[in-house]
Order: C-alpha cells, then sequence, then structure tokens
C-alpha cells in the first residue's frame, strides 16, 4: 500500500525495523529537549504529515521498550489517526515511572500501526442473538 507523507523533521520516515513488523517507530521531532516530571505529559511533535486512504486509519501506540524500562506511555493509547486528518502526527506521551524522563529530537517516542476500518451502519433492534457468554463483563471468563 502507498501512502502520501510530508516530512518536515530531521530524521529519516519512519520504517519497520523487520519484515514481519507491524508498526513503525515515529521520532520526536524537536529543537530542545522535554523532561517529562512523573505522572507529567506533553505533545510531542514528529514532524509527519500523511494522507491515508479512506477505510484506514493510523493508530499510535506506546513502544514497549520504553513502557517497561521508563514507564513511559501514551495518554491515549491507542490514538488514531483518520484518513481525512491532513495535520502534523503528535504524540501524548505520559510519565508513569517515579523518575523525570528526558525526550531527546530524534528518540523514538510511539509506533505507527496503519490498519483498515469499516464503517457501521446501525440496525435498530429489541433484542440481540444470545451467546453461552451473554452479559458477562470484565472477568466473567476468568477462573471459576
Amino acid at each position: 500500500m502507498q501512502v502520501k507523507i510530508i516530512n518536515h523533521s530531521k530524521h529519516a520516515l519512519p520504517e519497520y525495523e523487520t519484515l514481519h513488523s507491524a508498526g513503525m517507530d515515529l521520532r520526536a521531532n524537536m529543537d530542545a529537549p522535554v523532561t517529562l516530571e512523573p505522572l507529567e505529559r506533553a505533545l510531542i511533535p514528529t514532524g509527519l504529515f500523511i494522507e491515508l486512504p479512506s477505510g484506514y486509519e493510523a493508530q499510535i501506540r506506546p513502544r514497549s521498550g520504553l513502557a517497561i524500562k521508563h514507564g513511559i506511555s501514551l495518554v491515549n493509547a491507542p490514538g488514531t489517526i483518520d484518513s481525512d486528518y491532513r495535520g502534523e502526527i503528535k504524540a501524548i506521551v505520559v510519565n508513569l515511572s517515579n523518575a523525570p524522563f528526558v525526550i531527546n529530537d530524534g528518540e523514538r517516542i510511539c509506533q505507527m500501526v496503519v490498519a483498515r476500518h469499516e464503517r457501521v451502519e446501525w440496525i435498530p433492534a429489541e433484542y440481540l442473538t444470545e451467546t453461552v457468554r451473554g452479559a458477562g463483563g470484565f472477568g466473567h471468563t476468568g477462573a471459576e
């Protein structure tokens, strides 16, 4: 699939790290480092602008390495970039650790997965088909 991209960053275009990677790492594009104190969040620019085809979204997700090593995540994970959005891709990064974390220019701060999605047409109904699970909620299929 081909996607138009404008790169106003100082960095190379995102790319897949391995043949079977689902996501591409996005890099911070900043003039100065940003220090996130514990529980602080910041909007981090990437310098990237994309034009997705209709029926696709770009999901912005945390990087597992930053999460396990430093407690760094995204507030709205996954964030969604709709196909009609033409602004800069930015990540809402949060520090969930007990120590300050410095984000430097060029740091891989999140990953992007492009995925197909469907549009829903609601059909008003009086009842839903019965299932074994029924209305069982969180933890419903756990130990008995």
